[in-house]
């Protein structure tokens, strides 16, 4: 086979690439760092010629040109799988919407329930075996490219060429359209900021319940990052990594010498991702390096592959949680933040594994933009609010001011120990709350 043939046959402007894209049509965008640049532009172009075309992306790292336009939403809709800020702007305009899902069951979604008219992404430059690579992602990328009934790829010479265990690659004879890109810098995304004083607190707590030898999964967010950054400062030694999204966090324990994989049950020596996103640093670290492989979603977040993984240490945020247990790491209110993404998954496998453990960190309180300190601890979850994690589900919940396992508990233990927690100026409401909702026993200690 001449692939260098084969490419030239199939290369071809962004404009006249996008004029596959019909009216009525869904067209997939790929997911965070693989979103189109030059076709996105051309398509945009074309708003005029379109009517309810309809977009689906996730964890969107920029405003896509089809969105900008004030008119935007009488010719496109956006479909977001997760809910970064920018997909919350695109929200806001009026013209889009959030997926609910769990992230793994994300490329069984596409195999059995889902059209693909037109899928575009940016990819690696070919190889001398003809294959493009996803880059930072191999996540579902596979599957919706298997039901696409046309794809184009737009080549970005900045992408990272990312290992993959499968599904992380697309051979030009499954090409129907090659775009040259304007190889744009790969977006970047920071770790939140310095380490906050209730970040460390956080941290302080959690770390030492981490053993040797254990298999890490960290969320996005200052307190995992946190968290990161004090292992790579432990004694800790021999870790693993399995997680769903790979962060600079990873990077640094790595280079702190933390992280072998030399105990892992599964892909020993390998640190397993289904996407990565972050600074420079990550994405050099990234690039061709056989110690870090790319894994569809479906294995990566699967609860019972986690299982398997001895001692797997789950670390995850949370937007607030009530007084039974419930956690919701999704919205605030009717506001839509993110999404379930894999953290219900990783809850579940972790305590599954033989050792794991899984928390979820927050802070006691936020400060809205009113200036009023809220406590992100409440009787029950605000109305409209997401139960990302049920109650049954959950294993340690950790805030500046504690740490408590909620495994075994009944509505009062769990009331009792969830308040020990929250900020001590809220706790005798939360007490007058859990009494009044039949929770809180009189011989509770106070």
């Amino acid at each position: 086979m001449d692939f260098q043939t084969l490419y030239q046959q199939k290369l071809t402007s962004p404009d006249k690439a996008v004029k596959a894209v019909k009216s009525g049509d869904w067209v997939d965008y790929g997911w965070c760092t693989n979103h189109p640049v030059a076709l996105d532009r051309a398509l945009a172009a074309r708003k005029d010629e379109l009517t309810d075309v309809k977009v689906r992306g996730g964890v969107t790292m920029w405003m896509p040109e089809i969105a900008k336009a004030e008119d935007a939403g009488d010719h496109f809709t956006w479909n977001a799988w997760h809910m970064s800020g920018v997909d919350r702007k695109i929200a806001a305009k009026g013209m889009g919407y959030f997926i609910p899902m769990r992230y793994s069951e994300l490329p069984r979604f596409y195999r059995e329930n889902l059209e693909v008219d037109v899928a575009m992404l940016q990819v690696t430059p070919m190889d001398q075996h003809g294959n493009f690579n996803f880059g930072l992602a191999a996540s579902h990328l596979a599957d919706m490219l298997d039901r696409a009934k046309v794809i184009i790829v737009e080549v970005n010479r900045n992408l990272p060429w990312a290992n993959g265990l499968s599904g992380s690659e697309i051979n030009i004879q499954d090409v129907d359209f090659v775009v040259e890109g304007e190889n744009p810098p790969v977006a970047q995304l920071g770790g939140g900021g310095a380490p906050t004083d209730v970040d460390r607190a956080v941290a302080d707590l959690v770390v030492p319940e981490i053993p040797n030898g254990a298999c890490l999964q960290l969320g996005i967010g200052g307190m995992p990052n946190t968290i990161g950054a004090m292992i790579a400062q432990s004694d800790l030694r021999d870790l693993g990594v399995h997680t769903e999204m790979y962060v600079d966090a990873f990077v640094d324990l790595a280079r702190a010498g933390k992280i072998t994989g030399t105990y892992k049950n599964l892909d020993k020596g390998r640190q397993v991702y289904a996407f990565g996103a972050g600074t420079q640093k990550l994405y050099d670290y990234i690039d061709h390096n056989p110690e870090v492989m790319a894994a569809p979603v479906d294995y990566t977040n699967d609860v019972h592959v986690i299982a398997q993984l001895d001692k797997f240490i789950s670390i995850n945020n949370a937007v607030d949680l009530d007084l039974f247990g419930q956690v919701n790491a999704e919205s605030a209110g009717l506001k839509h933040i993110s999404g379930t993404g894999g953290q219900l998954d990783f809850v579940m496998g972790a305590y599954l594994s033989q050792g794991g453990k899984s928390f979820i960190c927050l802070s006691s309180t936020m400060t809205g933009k009113d200036g009023q300190v809220k406590s992100r601890i409440v009787p029950t979850l605000t109305n409209g609010s997401i139960v990302t994690d049920p109650r049954s589900a959950v294993h340690y919940l950790v805030t500046e001011y504690g740490m408590v396992n909620l495994k075994g508990a009944s509505t009062w233990e769990r009331a009792e120990k969830i308040i020990s927690i929250a900020h001590p100026d809220f706790r005798e409401q939360l007490i007058k709350d859990a009494g009044a909702m039949g929770i809180w026993r009189r011989s509770c200690k106070r």
